[in-house]
């Protein structure tokens, strides 16, 4: 397969659209898929197990179309009124009766949530028990990937099995295989028909970003920072104006806003991140749809490549350092930054903001996408004026795949308890 259809195929599988946050989504998927096996509402216990990395940004995180939080009330809405059919889209269809119920359904404690013991990134295990029937649905790696179902006892998929290893279900893309200078310039090859569908997540990030801007939800930050842009004490310059549209998306979207996003690699706010800087350039500078459309590629290609390393769930915040220099490399390259500039632009951010943690998904996520875009576009404008951090300092290789792969050394084994300790202090906070 060439390159280039290798980076198409990537981009359709990890930019798809999705509506809440995509850990509670995942949850509310699997608890639909349960439902559906055994067709019945009436509800004896629903029991649901998640990863480590699931149950941190589930925790707190608004669930659409409610004022609730957490995994309880996905799962609860998901078995209730999800459609498994509609993906990482399962809640589009709830309504407020149905809100109701599951609401009852926690309330009366039948819906049941432990941690699972294992080193999975992403996992949902659901046994879902009603009156004379039950069933059981996993997903694995991906949000969206079922690898096992049953209904009462009798398996009907079990993607586990035909696999001699658990740990080989995942397929590894030999697109991470290729350096990143092959990647950005088999970009620039592709024909704008070929990857115009990149535009999609333009305009339906951009839609809930000015939600943010017009209305004062979540934490508030993206509205906040255009306050102060309008009454002049922040100038109207590229980089506010893509600090406070991107914070102001993930304002909107945390607290529970029922409109989709684009996400990048499993992440909403990873898709906010990669393509709202872009949207920002576009509206200070003159840029046509192919080009817009291949830094956006860019943006998500480069997210996902780093994700491969650290993990699709991470202790490192995603949209930092991930998403983040995604839209450093795309805003360089818009700018006329060569290959030389764009691997700098890499080194610079990872140089900035490589230790944000992740300490899961909250209202409070909009003040990181703010620190990542603006780390990217100072990441991009130093690398251009070719001021770029130098091989030994810190994480900082000679080559930037060495130095993703040294990103991956911190996540991976350096800070493998970190989630550990993160988890037991927001249990602290949130579970009585």
């Amino acid at each position: 397969m060439l390159l280039e259809d290798l980076i198409i195929e990537t981009l359709k599988k990890e930019v798809v659209p999705a509506i809440g946050c995509t850990e509670p989504v995942a949850v509310a998927l699997a608890c639909a898929r349960a439902r559906e096996i055994i067709n019945n509402t009436e509800i004896d216990h629903i029991d649901i197990r998640v990863s480590p990395n699931v149950y941190k940004n589930g925790l707190s995180v608004g669930v659409p179309p409610t004022n609730e939080v957490g995994l309880w009330i996905a799962g609860a809405l998901g078995f209730i009124g999800g459609a498994s059919v509609k993906g990482l889209q399962v809640l589009d269809c709830i309504e407020e009766e149905q809100i109701e119920i599951a609401k009852r359904l926690v309330k009366d404690k039948k819906i049941k949530l432990q941690i699972q013991d294992t080193i999975e990134k992403v996992y949902v295990d659901v046994r879902a028990y009603c009156k004379g029937a039950s069933s059981r649905v996993i997903i694995k790696d991906k949000h969206n990937n079922f690898v096992y179902s049953e209904g009462n006892g009798k398996v009907i998929e079990n993607v586990l099995e035909n696999s001699a290893n658990v740990k080989n279900t995942k397929q590894e893309n030999t697109l991470y295989t290729f350096k990143i200078r092959e990647i950005i310039e088999a970009i620039e090859r592709i024909t704008h028909k070929s990857i115009d569908f990149m535009l999609e997540g333009y305009y339906m990030n951009e839609r809930v970003a000015m939600a943010g801007l017009n209305e004062n939800t979540g934490m508030g930050v993206g509205y906040t920072l255009n306050k102060n842009i309008k009454k002049g004490i922040l100038s109207n310059d590229f980089m506010s104006y893509a600090r406070a549209l991107t914070a102001a998306a993930s304002d909107a979207r945390m607290a529970g806003l029922k409109m989709p996003v684009m996400s990048s690699n499993g992440s909403g706010n990873n898709g906010l991140t990669a393509i709202l800087p872009i949207v920002a350039y576009s509206k200070k500078f003159k840029v046509s749809n192919d080009k817009l459309a291949k830094a956006i590629a860019m943006s998500h290609i480069i997210n996902s490549y780093i994700k491969n390393y650290i993990g699709r769930l991470s202790v490192l915040c995603g949209c930092g350092v991930s998403a983040g220099t995604g839209a450093a490399v795309a805003i360089t390259w818009l700018m006329g930054g060569s290959i030389h500039h764009i691997e700098g632009a890499i080194k610079n951010i990872l140089a900035d903001i490589s230790g944000i943690v992740c300490d899961g998904a909250k209202v409070g996520c909009a003040l990181k996408l703010s620190t990542s875009v603006a780390s990217a576009i100072q990441a991009a404008l130093l690398a251009i004026d070719n001021r770029i951090v130098p091989t030994g300092n810190g994480l900082i290789a000679e080559t930037v795949e060495d130095t993703i792969k040294n990103l991956q050394i911190l996540s991976n084994e350096g800070m493998k308890d970190t989630d550990k300790a993160i988890i037991m202090v927001m249990q602290r906070a949130y579970v009585s």
